[in-house]
């Protein structure tokens, strides 16, 4: 959907609720950045207990998310969700307890098209009261990097291949 001769998608956005759920868990094995001419995860990978945490049991007091449908076909292409962590038990891109992880996938063909930019500010101006900040985590050689960047993400805390991004205020 991608291709250049195509015409842009139009899309809606709704808040994320438990009957997602199935379709969360496959964002969450979309979010999984595999580097070009590598081979894909193998799916079970999102059942890993570090990995699981980001979605499983869906729906507790602090989660907040949006997907993202196509309008043309209702299909669901995309999401975006935060959740909160804490120090004991932290996620991959944790920086305090009350700073939220952000996670954020698009199916392939509705990438690079302005979608996850979209969902991202959606979600950033439908939390900015709540929460002084977001986190996440993404491996350096990730191209999203940009995309963080340009929303105002700023490196954290860098180790290896992976990087801790914050965004302090949540503001644009």
């Amino acid at each position: 959907m991608n291709k250049s001769n195509v015409e842009p998608i139009t899309f809606s956005i709704r808040r994320l609720t438990t009957d997602d759920q199935s379709f969360l868990w496959e964002m969450l094995y979309q979010a999984l950045y595999v580097p070009s001419g590598q081979p894909p995860f193998p799916r079970e990978i999102v059942y890993q207990p570090e990995i699981a945490k980001y979605v499983l049991d869906w729906g507790k007091q602090d989660d907040i998310g949006f997907v993202v449908v196509d309008n043309s076909t209702t299909k669901t292409v995309g999401a975006v969700w935060i959740r909160l962590f804490s120090a004991d038990n932290k996620g991959y891109g944790y920086v305090s307890d009350d700073i939220p992880e952000l996670s954020i996938a698009i199916l392939p063909d509705y990438r690079n098209q302005g979608i996850g930019t979209a969902l991202l500010k959606h979600l950033i101006k439908d939390i900015s009261t709540k929460y002084s900040g977001l986190s996440l985590s993404i491996t350096s050689s990730n191209p999203a990097v940009r995309l963080y960047r340009r929303i105002g993400f700023v490196i954290f805390e860098e180790n290896a291949a992976s990087l801790t991004m914050i965004k302090q205020p949540l503001l644009f």
